[in-house]
């Protein structure tokens, strides 16, 4: 399987034609997953955590439709996805497994789109640490699930300055720190440029706009980790703005 990095938006995206279609036909060209494991950056927790197999849904927002609190995603059980994650990590970062925390809107909204069927084992990681570093290791550690089958998601948003936008529609112009920060890490991204991209704090333009808190840019650094070799340029499969922030998602191999 391939390891991605995808944009998860808000619950609204559920309904947005153009974004939702895009996820849709990206998944349709996937390989059909055995299970899959999600990084949010709706859940930063140390130590490394999972959620429960089959738990409620985590409706971590507020003043949307009410429908969007209705909604369910029951996927069958991960126990054994479970096992293997925690077989993987070393004895000095053990994982914990959560006895009750379900899915959040970061993994729930884009696997509703991605597979409706919800016929697929789904576990959600915590972010640990905002650290690329240790997020590329941590990504190293899972890389092995790819060869069982398993779709590595790090779900974020590749700018996320909610405190800067002048408008929340969907369709808005994106300000130009967005374009900005989106721009930049398209070039990095292309080129492979893994350091480029640990370093945004001081690199990107943009910055601190883009990520005021930056929970929505970390989870790619999964992603790479989890890459056979995370300096081989990816597939970038989604690329344009939502709300005026950049829903750029990666693909690699």
């Amino acid at each position: 399987m391939p390891a991605l990095y995808l944009g998860h938006g808000a619950p609204p995206l559920l309904d947005d034609p153009t974004w939702s279609g895009q996820l849709a036909a990206w998944a349709a060209d996937l390989p059909r997953p055995r299970a899959i494991l999600i990084v949010s950056a709706h859940w930063e927790s140390a130590p490394v955590s999972l959620s429960a197999s089959s738990a409620p849904l985590v409706y971590d927002f507020g003043g949307f439709a009410e429908k969007y609190y209705r909604m369910t995603y029951e996927t069958p059980d991960a126990t054994a996805l479970a096992r293997r994650i925690a077989a993987l990590m070393p004895a000095t970062e053990p994982v914990h497994q959560h006895a009750s925390r379900g899915l959040d809107h970061g993994a729930w909204v884009p696997l509703k789109i991605m597979y409706p069927d919800a016929d697929i084992p789904v576990l959600q990681l915590s972010l640990p640490t905002q650290d690329p570093a240790r997020l590329m290791r941590l990504g190293e550690r899972l890389r092995p699930l790819r060869d069982e089958g398993v779709l590595i998601i790090g779900s974020g948003f590749l700018t996320h300055g909610l405190p800067f936008l002048t408008s929340w529609r969907l369709d808005a112009a994106a300000p130009g720190w967005s374009t900005d920060f989106d721009a930049w890490a398209a070039d990095a991204l292309a080129r492979g440029d893994v350091d480029e991209l640990a370093g945004y704090r001081a690199h990107a333009p943009g910055m601190p706009y883009a990520h005021p808190t930056v929970e929505h840019y970390t989870p790619l650094f999964v992603t790479l980790g989890a890459a056979t070799d995370p300096e081989a340029p990816g597939l970038q499969v989604i690329d344009g703005f939502w709300m005026g922030l950049s829903k750029r998602s990666l693909q690699v191999a």
